[in-house]
């Protein structure tokens, strides 16, 4: 695994679990809103963390932490990503994964061997308008394909959109919840303008908590539950 940093106490990346959290180093998307650049642009990449200091860590939190998040980066790029997980559950660990859902026959295969707990998956914009917000141009046939699999899992999922006001109107995140009718949970995440991958995007308007909060209440039944976070 290129591991390209360690969270080591997080409150809030697993919901109702005390979790570590595992940054890959990588990514087969180029958002430009992207906050975590250095794990994204080869040019700004750092040494990698070595596994076994990583895996030494997690040992001895046996016990005080419930689980880890496995992020990014994407760690669904990353060839021994199920190796990683066997490793992880094998230590007594429940295991959480973010991911762009661009490599949907990797997800079926972490689904099939029962390797996670719970996923989260940045939806980045209506399936027709996606290679824009990606960066690179993106198989909306995939994206499509893997919110079909983590909506017909049994694993406790929340689906994501990074809202920036200028660049996602209201329409197009009701669109996006209408693809994932039915999800678990919905999150819209207020953009973050300090740390973009493209610099440009650090003159880009967040979205208002107001504006948020009148998202949300629009989206309504279309999924069971909306967070702003």
């Amino acid at each position: 695994m290129d591991i390209g940093g360690l969270h080591k106490v997080s409150l809030i990346d697993y919901p109702g679990k005390i979790a570590a959290v595992i940054f890959c180093r990588g990514c087969n998307f180029r958002c430009p809103y992207c906050h975590n650049p250095e794990l994204v642009d080869p040019k700004k990449f750092k040494p990698c963390l070595p596994e076994k200091e990583v895996y030494d860590f997690l040992r001895a939190r046996k016990g005080k932490l419930d689980a880890v998040v496995i992020s990014g980066g994407e760690p669904t790029v990353q060839a021994d990503l199920v190796s990683c997980m066997k490793k992880i559950r094998k230590l007594g660990f429940l295991v959480k994964l973010d991911t762009n859902g661009a490599l949907p026959d990797v997800l079926e295969h972490i689904f099939k061997d029962k390797l996670i707990d719970y996923v989260a998956m940045d939806v980045k914009a209506p399936l027709d308008a996606y290679s824009e917000m990606a960066g690179v141009r993106v198989d909306q046939r995939f994206i499509r394909r893997s919110i079909d699999l983590i909506l017909q899992s049994a694993i406790p999922h929340e689906f994501r959109t990074t809202a920036a006001s200028s660049r996602l109107k209201d329409d197009d995140i009701l669109s996006i919840a209408r693809e994932i009718r039915g999800a678990q949970r919905y999150v819209l995440q207020r953009f973050q303008p300090a740390r973009t991958l493209a610099p440009v995007w650090r003159s880009e308007k967040p979205a208002t908590d107001g504006e948020l909060s009148e998202i949300a209440k629009r989206i309504g039944k279309t999924v069971r539950q909306v967070m702003i976070r």
